[in-house]
């Protein structure tokens, strides 16, 4: 994945103005994502450039998550 790939943005639903797209099956294992992972964005600008950085989220486990591993 050295020289990148692109996806396609679609409109999310009919009455909201966000757009999805598709995260690509290299960056899913590489990242070893999941459905229902959270996604933490960071935007920039470089020389001339847009630049998107996207981090996995770490999720914060809830009390009861917590307390099932004691």
């Amino acid at each position: 994945m050295a020289n990148g790939q692109i996806t396609t943005l679609t409109r999310a639903n009919n009455t909201s103005e966000s757009l999805r797209t598709t995260v690509p099956s290299g960056i899913i294992k590489q990242f070893d994502l999941k459905e229902g992972d959270k996604l933490a964005w960071k935007l920039g600008m470089g020389e001339g450039d847009f630049i998107i950085v996207v981090r996995p989220s770490k999720k914060i486990p809830t009390y009861e998550e917590l307390m099932e591993g004691r």
